[in-house]
């Protein structure tokens, strides 16, 4: 396959990650990893998927870009003013991220990982990723990966990744587990 040069990969997590990256390099592309997820809570949430990033990136001898900054008040501040759907929002908010480090770097091209999850609006992270490239002057990759997450979650366990179990955010957590917690006391 011919080099297609660099493309920065926003990391929702190991997993996903696990599940495009061949892809990717099957492709021909250099792969710089890019963690930026401030709406990943609580902060033990947030260290344990920053930390399957960092060995996934590892494993796979790829430069990671990782904002370590817990960003809790940036994700509310956003998040609960925008005019949008909250996940609109937050794909807005990590998309746009992802297109200034890319072009800060230098590279010409991003995509994210969230295309390999079937729990988030697909159209709407493709949208989010068009519109964060059209600003910044760069190509957003759009690939609709999610028929590799089964790869991607065998990859993990091999690897010994943290798997989480919502999509990060504090509505999906309630989401995930409020039923659970509401009926405990019954």
């Amino acid at each position: 396959m011919a080099d297609k040069g660099e493309i920065l990969v926003h990391t929702c997590c190991g997993v996903c990650f696990e599940a495009v990256i061949g892809a990717l390099f099957d492709e021909g592309y250099g792969v710089t990893a890019f963690f930026y997820n401030p709406n990943v809570h609580p902060y033990r949430e947030f260290a344990k998927r920053l930390r399957a990033a960092e060995t996934a990136a590892e494993a796979h001898k790829v430069r990671l870009l990782a904002d370590k900054e817990y960003g809790l008040q940036l994700y509310l501040d956003r998040i609960l003013s925008a005019a949008g759907g909250r996940c609109e929002a937050c794909y807005a908010v990590r998309l746009e991220e992802a297109a200034r480090t890319a072009a800060r770097e230098g590279i010409g091209a991003f995509t994210t990982t969230l295309l390999a999850s079937s729990h988030q609006k697909h159209e709407a992270v493709a949208e989010a990723g068009r519109a964060a490239a059209a600003r910044e002057g760069i190509e957003f990759v759009y690939r609709d990966w999610r028929g590799r997450l089964a790869l991607g979650i065998e990859q993990a366990k091999r690897r010994s990744l943290y798997r989480q179990q919502y999509c990060g955010c504090i509505w999906s957590e309630y989401e995930r587990f409020g039923r659970d917690v509401e009926g405990a006391g019954e």
